[in-house]
């Protein structure tokens, strides 16, 4: 698998586990089992760097804490410390961070809307479409 074809994988974490996930592919073909399992477990891998990453830069964009092989995690972190992960093969700083940025405004959004809790896991159609559209536009 290249750099083009390789799916993305975006996972917004809460306190002690995952929020919303959503894979990018560019090829409509869907990834195997154990390539998912995988992707799943270089994030939450990550997620240790992420802390300690988190205690040393001020800023929210993290940039990249991780490198696995040919993929990279790149981190946002909110202020309320939930974490925005990228799954990635390469992606510039600016394309992720104006991501971030766009997802980040979509997730305040969501969290003053006064029928979601915070830190349970998102469910809601809208906010998946728009992020999928964000992703496609951003990342592939």
């Amino acid at each position: 698998m290249n750099k083009q074809e390789s799916p993305l994988l975006f996972l917004i974490v809460g306190r002690n586990e995952p929020l919303y996930s959503s894979e990018f592919i560019s090829n409509q073909k869907p990834t195997s089992d154990s390539i998912t399992r995988q992707h799943y477990f270089v994030m939450h891998s990550a997620l240790d760097l992420v802390d300690k990453f988190a205690f040393t830069y001020p800023q929210m964009y993290l940039k990249t804490v991780d490198k696995v092989n040919h993929q990279m995690v790149s981190v946002f972190l909110t202020a309320s410390h939930v974490k925005f992960m990228v799954l990635h093969s390469g992606k510039g700083d600016d394309v992720l961070k104006q991501f971030f940025m766009e997802v980040y405004e979509l997730y305040v959004k969501l969290s003053m809307n006064p029928f979601y809790q915070f830190d349970t896991h998102i469910t809601s159609k809208d906010f998946d479409d728009r992020v999928r559209v964000l992703g496609m536009r951003y990342l592939l």
